[in-house]
C-alpha cells in the first residue's frame, strides 16, 4: 500500500482493521513513506517486524494489491495466500508493450493540450516531446537512484530547449501548454497532494514527501530556466488558440484522450479504462463547475470533492477497480504540479513577482484538492462506501504490561 502511494494515514487505519479482524487487539503500527513497524503481543512476549518500502508500483499492480487488502480487511483470505498474491503482483509483467506505453505518453500529453485549449502546433510539439520523455521513463528503473536527478534536469532542459527554439523560429506556440503536457509524467502532483493530506491528518511524514515533491519541481525548473537562459525566450511570446465551439468541445475530448493515455502509460488494466474515464470526467466537470461558482482558486477543490465519493462507489461495484487506481489519473488531470512548475520556473528566472503569484495559486490548488479529497473520503466513509480517513485509535495502554519490556 505504501508503494502504491497510499497516504500513511489510510495505510495505518487499514492495517489496524486487518489486525482486529484477526483478533490482534493490542497491535501497534507505525507507518512511514519508506518503512513500516508492526508490533503484536504474543502469549509470552511481544513480536516486532520491520520492513522497508519505496518501490513504486504500476496501476495494474496497485489493482492487485488492493484486491488483497479488501479481502484481508474482510477476513476472507489467510496470510499465506495473501502473501503469495502480493508476491505475484510484484513479479507480474507489464500488461502493455513498450510501444503502447510510448503511445500512452503521447496521448496523455495530447489530451492535456486539448484540456488547456492549445493549438495544433502546440499539440504536435507536445506529443513528440512527450514520446521522447516517455522513452526515457521506460528505462528509469534501470538508472541508479543517484543519477535520477540528471534524468529530471536533462529531460526538462531538452524539452524546454526544443520549445524555446521553436518559438524563436517563429512557430505560433506559447511555452506553457507544450512544456506542461510533455513533462506531466514527471510532475509530482499526486506526491504533493498526498503530502498535504498526511500533514492535514497529523502525519509528519508528509513533510518528507512535501520536501521531495518541491525538490523535484526545483530540479525540473532548473532545466527550464537553463534552457531559457541559453536561447532566450521573448516575454511576450504567445500562441494562438482555437475559438468558438471548437474551444468548448476540445477539453471534453481531451479528457477521453487523456484517460486512454493514462491507462497505457501507467499499465492500468484494460478493464479499468471505463472507470478511469468516468472519474476523469467527473473530476473535470467538478473543476469546471467549481471555477464557474467559486473562481479558479477553488475549482480543484470542487473537482476533488465530487470525484472522491464516485471513486469509492466505483470500488464497491463488482467490476470496479480500487479507488487509488482511479484517483491517480484524476490527480494528474487536476495538475497542481504543472502550476507549481510554472511558478518555480518564473521565480528562478526574472519574473519573480509573477512566479510568486503562481506558486501561491499552486499552493491553493493543492490545499483545495487535499480538503476536497478529505471531505469526500469522510462523506464516503460515513455513507459506508469504503475505507475512511478517521484517525486510527492509538491502541491500548500497555505501559503496565510486563511483556512490553521484552
Amino acid at each position: 500500500m505504501i508503494d502504491s502511494g497510499e497516504p500513511v494515514t489510510l495505510v495505518e487505519a487499514s492495517l489496524r482493521r486487518v489486525a482486529l479482524i484477526n483478533g490482534l487487539h493490542g497491535a501497534e503500527i507505525v507507518v512511514m513513506p519508506n518503512a513500516m513497524f508492526v508490533t503484536v503481543p504474543g502469549d509470552e512476549d511481544v513480536h516486532t517486524a520491520v520492513t522497508h518500502a519505496g518501490r513504486a508500483l504500476r496501476l495494474d499492480q496497485i489493482h492487485a494489491v488492493f484486491t488483497v487488502v479488501d479481502a484481508a480487511e474482510a477476513g476472507t483470505i489467510d496470510a499465506e495466500t495473501g502473501l503469495a498474491r502480493l508476491a505475484a503482483a510484484r513479479a507480474a509483467a507489464p500488461p502493455y508493450r513498450p510501444a503502447l506505453r510510448l503511445l500512452g505518453y503521447s496521448l496523455t500529453a495530447g489530451g492535456l493540450v486539448f484540456i488547456l485549449r492549445a493549438n495544433a502546433a502546440e499539440l504536435l510539439t507536445a506529443v513528440l516531446l512527450a514520446a521522447a520523455v516517455g522513452g526515457l521513463q521506460l528505462y528509469r528503473g534501470r538508472i541508479p537512484a543517484a543519477y535520477v536527478v540528471f534524468l529530471l534536469i536533462g529531460s526538462s532542459f531538452a524539452v524546454s530547449l526544443a520549445v524555446f527554439l521553436l518559438m524563436r523560429a517563429g512557430l505560433p506556440i506559447g511555452p506553457y501548454p507544450p512544456l506542461a503536457a510533455a513533462l506531466v509524467t514527471l510532475l509530482p502532483g499526486s506526491l504533493l497532494t498526498t503530502a498535504v493530506i498526511e500533514l492535514a491528518t497529523g502525519q509528519m511524514s508528509g513533510a518528507g514527501r512535501l520536501a521531495q515533491g518541491v525538490t523535484q519541481l526545483v530540479l525540473l525548473s532548473i532545466g527550464i530556466v537553463a534552457a531559457g537562459q541559453l536561447v532566450g525566450v521573448p516575454t511576450t511570446a504567445q500562441g494562438w488558440a482555437p475559438t468558438g465551439a471548437v474551444q468548448e468541445i476540445l477539453p471534453w475530448l481531451g479528457v477521453a484522450i487523456f484517460a486512454v493515455g493514462a491507462v497505457l502509460a501507467n499499465n492500468a488494466r484494460p478493464s479499468s479504462l471505463r472507470w478511469i474515464m468516468l472519474l476523469l470526467y467527473v473530476a473535470y466537470a467538478g473543476q469546471v463547475l467549481g471555477g464557474f461558482l467559486f473562481g479558479p482558486e477553488l475549482s480543484a477543490f470542487t473537482g476533488a470533492l465530487v470525484m472522491t465519493p464516485v471513486a469509492m462507489i466505483v470500488a464497491n461495484l463488482p467490476a470496479g477497480p480500487p479507488p487509488l487506481v482511479t484517483f491517480l489519473p484524476a490527480f494528474w488531470l487536476l495538475v497542481p504540479g504543472a502550476m507549481s512548475l510554472a511558478g518555480v520556473a518564473k521565480y528562478l528566472g526574472e519574473d519573480r513577482v509573477d512566479g510568486l503569484t503562481s506558486l501561491v495559486s499552486a499552493g491553493s490548488a493543492m490545499l483545495g484538492i487535499t480538503f476536497g479529497v478529505l471531505l469526500g473520503l469522510a462523506a464516503g466513509s460515513f455513507a459506508g462506501l469504503g475505507r475512511g480517513i478517521s484517525p486510527a485509535s492509538p491502541g491500548p495502554d500497555r505501559s503496565a504490561d510486563p511483556r512490553a519490556t521484552s
